[in-house]
């Protein structure tokens, strides 16, 4: 009989993966399924950047790279990042990893053990709770409320530090709920933070250029007062339509660059070569593809806020970021898995429990519209079925 570290049993999952395979495995069987679970854009990766991919293949950029990444690629962040955001970054602080998720458990791995606190938004995305519990330290829930649009709020945050916190995660816009937090509350949360100057902050921005109804995007590399303890997490996947592609970055403090970088070395060695090259070509290539991309994202979160507050039960609040509808359904009378289950299998939608990204989503159903408006609007008639005959 194995025996494995106890630490595994604290590992959570991504269950939007969960319903991928469950809805995969009855698409399988002849069922006809919409997916609006899966938080992937319905884009081909654009063809400047794979074209540079297979480039790069054939150049012969076959080895190894630097654990950081390739100084071009670093240096392409730091242009885009001030480009973007009027931000000055310094390359040599911009890791590049294989997703979003090693920075994420890097940094938790750096603050958290037995006896610490790292706080994060509930609902939020899932691994962060999953890595904190693995870490040994004690995840703290950061509410995110419909009443506020699911944006934090600061005087909260603030108020539940103790001598126990050592990093705070946010993340706007956000998964699942689509929320946006506003530059009042970013502010008021930085000012506050510097009466707390060992608590290190986390910020992820993957959706950052999703925004609508002519929203801008705050970014915490914006706030030079709390750079020294300031992980920014950013990448390619959402933006570019290059989830499987795996290529993500972060910019991080100086104190921490050499603790990230022998993570990486013991991790991952480094990230794949001739992806970094797309990943470059991404950045410094034309961003039409990425423009049209947002302009058909728009487009869908008009039609599916309007549909979903069309069904019986349901109250959705507008979406303000990323590509995800997160409609309250209490008045259904389902809690939010029931909710999901009966949706897959009854009407053969794809969509993940509120609940699976923290206990404070009871009562949502995330959905998303990285899927075609012929799709959803087909999706939102087959549940109102369903929701007539319960």
């Amino acid at each position: 009989m194995l025996k494995t570290a106890q630490s595994l049993s604290r590992l959570g999952t991504e269950s939007a993966f969960e319903v991928l395979a469950r809805a995969g495995k009855l698409a399988a069987e002849g069922r006809d399924i919409i997916n609006l679970g899966i938080g992937q854009p319905d884009f081909r990766t654009p063809d400047n950047i794979v074209e540079a991919g297979i480039k790069a293949l054939r150049d012969g950029h076959h080895g190894y790279t630097p654990a950081n990444g390739i100084p071009a690629l670093r240096e392409a962040v730091a242009a885009d990042l001030h480009r973007r955001h009027g931000a000055e970054v310094n390359p040599d602080n911009v890791v590049v990893v294989p997703g979003g998720k090693p920075t994420m458990f890097f940094a938790v791995l750096m603050f958290g053990e037995p006896g610490a606190e790292i706080m994060y938004p509930n609902p939020g995305f899932p691994i962060y709770e999953s890595v904190i519990r693995y870490s040994g330290a004690t995840p703290v829930p950061i509410a995110l409320e419909e009443k506020n649009g699911f944006a934090f709020d600061a005087d909260a945050v603030l108020g539940q530090i103790t001598d126990k916190t050592r990093l705070i995660i946010i993340n706007s816009p956000a998964n699942p709920t689509g929320g946006v937090t506003p530059k009042s509350e970013i502010d008021k949360l930085v000012a506050g933070l510097m009466y707390h100057p060992q608590v290190a902050l986390m910020s992820d921005e993957i959706y950052s250029q999703m925004l609508y109804g002519g929203r801008d995007h705050v970014s915490l590399l914006n706030y030079p007062e709390i750079r020294d303890r300031l992980i920014m997490l950013d990448g390619w996947s959402k933006t570019y339509a290059m989830t499987g592609w795996r290529l993500g970055y972060a910019v991080w403090p100086d104190a921490l660059v050499d603790d990230v970088t022998r993570l990486c070395i013991n991790d991952h060695s480094c990230v794949n070569a001739a992806t970094q090259y797309a990943g470059l070509e991404a950045l410094t290539g034309p961003q039409d593809a990425v423009r049209d991309m947002v302009a058909a994202f728009d487009r869908r979160r008009e039609i599916i806020v309007r549909r979903l507050n069309e069904l019986p039960g349901f109250r959705c609040a507008d979406c303000a970021g990323a590509f995800y509808a997160f409609p309250n359904i209490e008045g259904t009378g389902m809690t939010a898995r029931e909710a999901q289950d009966r949706f897959l299998n009854e009407a053969g939608i794809a969509t993940v429990a509120g609940t699976s990204f923290g206990a404070w989503g009871e009562g949502y159903v995330r959905f998303s519209y990285a899927n075609s408006i012929e799709n959803i609007e087909a999706a939102i008639e087959r549940i109102g079925v369903i929701l007539k005959d319960q």
